[in-house]
C-alpha cells in the first residue's frame, strides 16, 4: 500500500515537473506565432499548428487564449527570436532557437551551461553548414495510405516520407512549409507536430557512455526558460 502510494506520488510529481517546463515554452510559441502572423489561426498556419501542439501536450484552453492575447500586448513586443550555436563533448553540435526578452541573460546562461558541461559557445553562423533547414510535418501512420499521401504531397514540395514508431514524418524544403502543411490538412490529416527543423548533414554516432554525457548537457540547455527548441547532430 505504502509503496503503491509512493509510486503514484512520484508519477504525479514527474507530470507536474514536465508541465512546469513545457507549458511556458508552448505558451511562448503561441505568442510568437500570433505576433508574427496574426491572432487568427485560420489565417495563420504557424499559430494553428502551435495551438495543435499545445493541445497535444494538454495545455489548458485558457492558457492558449491568454498566449494569443499576449501577442498584442507590451510583453510580446519585448520578445525577440534569436539563435545560438555551440559545441559539446565528443563532437556533438547544438543549434539552439530561443525566444527572449533579455538576450544578455540568455547568452550568459547558455555560456555557463556549456562551460560547466564540457562545451563552448561558437560564433553565430559557424555551424550553419552542419545543418539543413527543412519543413517537417508529423502525423499518425494508422489508417493512412502512405503511397496515396506521398503522391499527393509531392506536388507540394515533399522530398521524403519517414515512418518510425507509428509516426510519419513528411520532409520538404523549408520554403514549402505552408504548402506542405496545408496539403496535409487538405487530405483530412491532422498533424501531430509541424515546423522548421535543422537536420544534421553529418550525424555522429556515440557510445552509450558518450551519449549519457551529451544528453546531460542537452537536458540542461532545454531546461532554460528562454530556449524553445534544440537541434543536434546526434544520429
Amino acid at each position: 500500500m505504502g509503496r503503491a502510494f509512493e509510486c503514484r506520488r512520484r508519477a504525479k510529481e514527474a507530470r507536474w515537473d514536465k508541465m512546469s517546463k513545457v507549458f511556458p515554452k508552448l505558451s511562448k510559441s503561441i505568442t510568437m506565432a500570433a505576433k508574427n502572423g496574426g491572432p487568427d489561426p485560420d489565417m495563420n498556419p504557424s499559430l494553428r499548428l502551435a495551438i495543435q501542439t499545445a493541445k497535444s501536450e494538454n495545455l489548458p484552453k485558457d492558457k492558449i487564449e491568454a498566449a494569443i492575447k499576449r501577442a498584442t500586448g507590451n510583453d510580446a513586443a519585448s520578445f525577440v527570436e534569436v539563435n545560438y550555436e555551440g559545441k559539446g563533448p565528443h563532437g556533438s553540435l547544438f543549434y539552439i532557437e530561443c525566444a527572449t526578452d533579455n538576450s544578455n541573460r540568455t547568452v550568459t546562461n547558455l555560456k555557463t551551461i556549456f562551460n560547466k558541461n564540457g562545451g563552448q559557445m561558437v560564433n553565430s553562423g559557424q555551424l550553419d553548414f552542419m545543418f539543413t533547414r527543412k519543413a517537417v510535418v508529423e502525423f499518425d501512420a494508422a489508417g493512412v495510405d502512405l503511397e496515396a499521401v506521398e503522391l499527393e504531397l509531392i506536388d507540394h514540395g515533399l522530398e521524403e516520407l519517414e515512418v518510425e514508431d507509428g509516426v510519419v514524418r513528411a520532409i520538404a524544403e523549408y520554403s514549402a512549409f505552408a504548402s506542405l502543411t496545408a496539403a496535409v490538412e487538405g487530405i483530412g490529416i491532422t498533424p501531430k507536430k509541424a515546423g522548421l527543423e535543422r537536420i544534421p548533414t553529418q550525424p555522429v554516432e556515440l557510445t552509450e557512455e558518450q551519449m549519457a554525457e551529451v544528453e546531460a548537457l542537452l537536458e540542461k540547455i532545454e531546461d532554460d526558460d528562454d530556449v524553445q527548441v534544440v537541434f543536434t547532430n546526434i544520429g
